[in-house]
């Protein structure tokens, strides 16, 4: 491996305490200029470049990642990243704890709307650490924004789907002939029934309770492939109203209870202190959590465990679904949220399009990490009532 040479200036570091004084002034003139073309460079760059440390304060802000976060170029001190872009230090916790690099996609609210991909990666202060080795880690962001490339993808979303709703319909149509089926046999074996009622002895009337319950299971699986398609192709605008989530999320777990338990799926919701409301549909705030804990449970073997973790900082209310199911591979977490992309027999690849639409309508964020053979963890982000007041106020 070849080794770099020491430039110039780096010799005139090396022996500073023996230089006079006209030399001392010439290399700080040096300096200066290449500080002027290293700015220059950055500062022509469209992606915005930030240098952080852990605490998120900003040692070093070009003019693209200025515009981005709606900073002054005059501004004395720079506010924090965290402070900038609140609940962003939850996000990125894995790679400041563990050191990895990480990628993120955030929608931004000031000082305008904006989707941005963050980049972070960590690196080592020159000179090497003094004290404690965190101290001497800082980290480069960069930001682009994807706002063009967002608007582009949905509208290209949407012309796809107008030209691929007849193969949707007969996905749906081949989704629900095994339900019609198992209830038009069910129907049948009722109306037999019913033409012998007056014989019908206790043996025949738990048989025809039976056959009812089965019927009403597959009118509501029915429901659901329906609810599905339509919502898909026709998502309504989200009502919004002081939600609780906890008590929706306990609502949904109740009405899953026996699929979870019949799959053998241990669930624990732990709630660290009282999470507050946020304005949002209840309605479609179940389809949410039914989507994640049905994927969560499909993903995991019998004995699995689904840990959902409710806490709040400043801004907002963030919700954790980790199980400890198969994961999912790095090629298909990338297209995760690609409408009839799904690696599930029998799926539709509707879900987690549906979930990042209804979180989008509630100013929402839903971030996914997954490790194959270890499990997946879906973070939901809620902005706080306030919070969601202060920024239609501004």
């Amino acid at each position: 491996m070849a080794v770099k040479k020491p430039s110039s200036i780096e010799r005139m570091l090396e022996r500073l305490e023996t230089l006079d004084t006209s030399t001392l002034v010439s290399l700080a003139q040096r300096l200066g200029r290449e500080r002027g073309l290293f700015e220059r460079v950055f500062n022509v760059l469209q992606e915005g470049m930030l240098v952080v440390d852990a605490d998120g304060e900003i040692a070093y802000a070009n003019s693209a990642a200025h515009r981005l976060l709606g900073l002054r170029p005059d501004e004395a001190s720079l506010p924090t990243l965290w402070r900038l872009v609140p609940g962003l230090r939850a996000l990125l916790a894995p790679a400041l704890e563990g050191g990895g690099g990480l990628t993120r996609e955030l929608e931004l609210s000031y000082p305008e709307p904006r989707a941005v991909r963050l980049y972070l990666v960590p690196f080592a202060a020159p000179g090497g650490a003094v004290g404690p080795v965190a101290e001497a880690r800082r980290f480069a962001v960069v930001l682009t924004d994807i706002t063009r490339e967002k608007l582009d993808t949905d509208q290209r979303i949407e012309s796809e789907r107008v030209a691929s709703i007849v193969l949707l319909a007969a996905g749906v149509a081949h989704e629900l002939g095994n339900p019609l089926n198992s209830l038009t046999i069910h129907l049948q074996v009722v109306e037999r029934k019913l033409r012998r009622l007056r014989g019908v002895d206790k043996k025949d009337a738990e048989g025809l309770v039976d056959s009812l319950r089965v019927c009403r299971e597959e009118v509501a699986r029915l429901d659901g492939i329906v609810a599905n398609f339509l919502q898909a192709i026709r998502p309504r605008p989200a009502d919004l109203a002081d939600t609780r989530l906890i008590d929706v999320l306990r609502e949904v777990l109740a009405f899953q209870e026996r699929e979870l338990a019949d799959r053998g799926v241990r669930v624990e919701v732990e709630a660290t202190t009282e999470v507050p409301e946020v304005r949002a549909d209840r309605d479609q705030l179940k389809q949410v959590f039914f989507n994640l804990i049905k994927n969560a449970a499909e993903a995991m073997s019998p004995g699995g465990r689904l840990r959902i973790r409710a806490r709040t900082d400043e801004e907002h209310v963030l919700l954790a679904f980790t199980d400890s199911g198969t994961g999912i591979k790095p090629e298909d977490l990338a297209r995760l949220f690609e409408p009839y992309h799904t690696t599930k027999p029998g799926g539709h690849g509707l879900g987690m399009l549906v979930v990042q639409r209804i979180m989008r309508a509630h100013a929402g964020h839903i971030a996914v990490e997954s490790t194959p053979g270890e499990g997946t963890t879906v973070t939901l982000q809620f902005p706080l009532k306030q919070r969601r007041v202060r920024l239609l106020q501004s």
